[in-house]
C-alpha cells in the first residue's frame, strides 16, 4: 500500500511552506500554576496548532470532512514558506515551554509527540527535501487530479467551491513551478528519467477536454439537491474552467518540466547524489522507520528475511510437486488460472475477500471499524505508475467511506495470487480498520487521531496480512503462497531501498535482484523499482513495523502467560492511534505491567 494522492496532497503542496531549523529551546522553569491549568494550556495550544494546520492544508481539511476551506488550495508559494518559517518556529518554542510536571502519561505524550513532529518538519525543510514537488508517484499534478474523488459534491455550494478551486489551479501550479525552480538552483532534483515520466503524466491529465477530463467527473452525477438551473450553470462554468484555466495550466507546467526541468534531473537513481544526500537518507530512514537503525543493519535484516521467507515458499512449491522455488515460479507465470480474466474480475476478488473477513473480526478484536470501505479502480491516467492497490481514508464521521484503489490495468499480466493478502492489508483488518478506528478515538487530540507514522501504519497492515492465516483463511495453498510473496516483497524492499540509496546500486541491479527474489509481475517490478527511487526510506516502513509488532506480541505472550489475550493486545496496539515504534513499545510494556498488577483488563470489551 501507499498512501494515495488524495492523502498526500496537502503535505505535498505545503512542502514549500516548510520552516527553517531552530535550536531546541531550553525547558521553561516550572510555573506555579496547578496541573489542570497547565494541561488546559497545552490542549488550547494543540487546538490552535491543529486549526493552523487545517487553514494551511485546505485539501486535508476537505478529506477529513471539514469544509470551511473547501474553495481553496494550500499556498505553495516560496513567500508563504517564509511566513510559515516564523510561525512554526514559534509553535515549537511554545510547546517546549510547557511544564509537564504532574501531567498524566497521555498528556505528556501529547506534548512530546507534537514537539517531535515539529522538530522533524523543521529538519526536513532544513535538508531542502520540500524542494522536489514533482515526481511520478505523488507529484502535485497527480495529487490535484486524484483529489477530485475525495471532494464532496452534495450541494450547490460544494460545486461552486469546486469551481473556485478549478479557477485557482493556474496560480497553484505556478507556485509549484517556483518551488521546483528553487530546487533546481539548489541541486535538489529527482532523476531525469523519472521526470520524463512526469511529462507524460501531465500530458495525459491535461489533454482531455470537456467531459473527457478527470476534472469533469463530478458533472456526471449531480445530486437531486442541485436544481436543474444550477446544474446547467455549473456544468457550463466548470467545463469552461477546465478548458480555460486547468488545461492551459497543465500545458504550461508540462512545457516547463519537459524543457527546463527534466533535462537537469540527476543522473543516478540514489538520493546519495543530492547535496547532503547521505544526511537526507539517514533522516528519511529515521522518519519512515521511527528507529535509529542504520541503513547497513536494515539491509542485513532484509537479506535475512528474504532467505527465511523464500525457505517457506520453497516448502509450498515442493508440496505442489515442484523440485524447487524457481520452477514453481516459472510455472505460475504461465498458468492462466493465476491471472485475471478482466478488470472486473480483479475488483470482485477484492470485494469477496473483504466480505469474508468482516464477520470474523470479533475473534481477534474488541475495537472494530464503524465506517465502510469500498473497492474502486485506479484512474486510467495513473495506471502505469500506480501501485497494485492503495488505501485512501474516508471521513471520521463515515459520510465518505474508505476507498481501496485497485490497479486493473494490464489485467492479463496481473497475478491474482496476492489479491487475498492485499485485500486484508488495504482493507480489514489492515489500513481501513486501523485508520478508521484511530479517527474515532475519543480521548486523542485530532493530530493524533490523524497521525501518519508510516512504520506503524504500514507495519500494522503487513501484520494484518498474517492474521488471515490465524482466522483460517488462505485455504488455497496458492493463495497462501501469494501471502508469502507479498511478505517477500516487503523484505525485498529493505534490501532494494538501502541498496540504491546507501550502497549506490544502479537501477538495473535493483531490477535484477527483484527478478531473482520475487514473484512480482513485470509491470509491478518496474513501477515498484521507480517507487523506491522516488521515495527514499518509505518502503522500509512495512517490514520494520511488522517485525516490531510481532516482537511486542511475543514479548507480551511470554510476560503474561495465561493472562495474554490476543484481542486485548490488538486493542492496545490500535487504541493509541498511529505511534512511533519506540513509543508503541513503551505503550505495550506499560500495558503488560498494568495487566500483571491487575490494573488493566486482560480481556477487551467489544466495541
Amino acid at each position: 500500500m501507499k498512501i494515495g494522492p488524495r492523502m498526500v496532497l496537502a503535505g505535498l503542496l505545503m512542502s514549500a511552506a516548510g520552516v527553517a531549523s531552530v535550536q531546541a529551546a531550553a525547558p521553561a522553569p516550572a510555573t506555579q500554576a496547578d496541573v489542570a491549568t497547565r494541561v488546559k494550556a497545552l490542549n488550547a495550544l494543540l487546538a490552535e496548532q491543529w486549526q493552523h494546520n487545517l487553514e494551511n492544508a485546505p485539501e486535508f481539511a476537505t478529506i477529513i470532512g471539514d469544509l470551511r476551506y473547501n474553495d481553496r488550495w494550500s499556498d505553495a508559494s516560496l513567500a508563504h514558506a517564509k511566513a510559515e518559517y516564523a510561525k512554526n518556529q514559534d509553535f515549537l518554542k511554545r510547546f517546549q515551554a510547557i511544564d509537564t510536571t504532574g501531567f498524566s502519561d497521555d498528556d505528556k505524550l501529547n506534548q512530546q509527540l507534537m514537539v517531535r513532529q515539529l522538530q522533524d518538519a523543521l529538519k526536513a525543510h532544513d535538508l531542502k527535501i520540500d524542494e522536489m514537488p514533482l515526481d511520478q508517484m505523488s507529484g502535485a499534478h497527480l495529487a490535484l487530479a486524484g483529489f477530485v474523488s475525495s471532494v464532496p459534491f452534495n450541494s450547490t455550494k460544494e460545486y461552486d467551491d469546486y469551481l473556485t478551486r478549478l479557477k485557482a489551479v493556474p496560480t497553484l501550479l505556478e507556485q509549484v513551478t517556483s518551488v521546483a525552480q528553487q530546487g533546481l538552483k539548489d541541486g535538489m532534483m529527482p532523476p531525469k528519467y523519472l521526470l520524463e515520466k512526469v511529462v507524460t503524466q501531465i500530458d495525459s491529465i491535461g489533454k482531455p477536454a470537456g467531459m473527457d477530463s478527470v476534472f469533469a467527473e463530478p458533472l456526471k452525477h449531480f445530486p437531486k439537491s442541485v436544481s436543474p438551473a444550477d446544474q446547467k450553470r455549473l456544468h457550463d462554468a466548470i467545463l469552461a474552467a477546465i478548458d480555460q484555466d486547468v488545461r492551459p495550466a497543465y500545458q504550461k507546467l508540462g512545457e516547463f518540466v519537459a524543457k527546463d526541468y527534466a533535462p537537469h534531473g540527476r543522473s543516478e537513481p540514489g538520493v546519495w547524489q543530492l547535496p547532503n544526500g547521505e544526511a537526507i537518507y539517514r533522516f528519511d530512514v529515521e522518519q519512515m522507520t521511527t528507529t535509529k537503525e542504520s541503513p547497513e543493519r536494515i539491509h542485513e535484516i532484509g537479506l535475512a528475511e528474504v532467505k527465511r521467507i523464500e525457505g517457506e515458499m520453497t516448502e509450498v512449491a515442493k508440496s505442489q510437486g515442484y523440485k524447487d522455488l524457481a520452477s514453481f515460479r516459472a510455472a505460475l507465470k504461465t498458468n492462466p488460472k493465476t491471472h485475471a480474466t478482466s478488470r472486473e474480475d480483479i475488483l470482485n476478488r477484492y470485494r469477496n475477500y473483504l466480505a469474508g473477513m468482516q464477520p470474523e473480526l470479533p475473534k481477534l478484536f474488541g475495537l472494530l471499524p464503524k465506517t465502510k470501505v469500498e473497492v474502486v479502480p485506479v484512474e486510467p491516467f495513473r495506471e502505469k505508475e500506480a501501485a497494485a492497490a492503495e488505501y485512501h481514508q474516508g471521513t471520521p464521521d463515515g459520510s465518505r467511506p474508505g476507498q481501496i484503489f485497485v490497479n486493473t490495468g494490464d489485467y492479463a499480466n496481473r497475478s491474482v495470487l496476492t489479491i487475498e493478502s492485499t485485500a486484508y492489508h488495504e482493507g480489514i483488518p489492515g489500513h481501513h480498520m486501523q485508520i478508521s478506528i484511530a479517527q474515532s478515538l475519543p480521548k486523542l487530540p485530532p493530530f493524533r487521531q490523524q497521525a501518519g507514522y508510516n512504520a506503524y501504519i504500514e507495519g500494522w497492515a503487513l501484520y494484518a496480512e498474517q492474521l488471515g492465516k490465524e482466522l483460517g483463511f488462505y485455504k488455497d495453498p496458492l493463495s497462501y503462497y501469494g501471502r508469502l510473496s507479498d511478505e517477500l516483497l516487503r523484505a525485498d524492499r529493505l534490501v532494494l531501498d538501502t541498496g540504491v540509496h546507501s550502497k549506490h546500486w544502479t537501477r538495473q541491479q535493483m531490477v535484477d535482484f527483484f527478478h531473482e527474489h520475487s514473484s512480482e509481475d513485470e509491470p509491478d517490478v518496474q513501477a515498484e523499482t521507480d517507487r523506491y527511487i522516488t521515495w527514499p526510506g518509505q518502503a522500509l516502513a512495512y517490514k520494520m513495523g511488522q517485525l516490531k509488532i510481532v516482537e511486542l506480541r511475543e514479548h507480551a505472550k511470554k510476560e503474561l502467560g495465561d493472562q495474554f489475550d490476543i484481542r486485548a493486545f490488538h486493542d492496545e496496539v490500535l487504541g493509541g492511534g498511529a505511534l512511533p515504534l519506540d513509543v508503541l513499545e513503551m505503550r505495550i510494556n506499560a500495558w503488560i505491567a498494568a495487566v500483571k498488577a491487575g490494573k488493566a483488563p486482560a480481556h477487551p470489551v467489544a466495541g
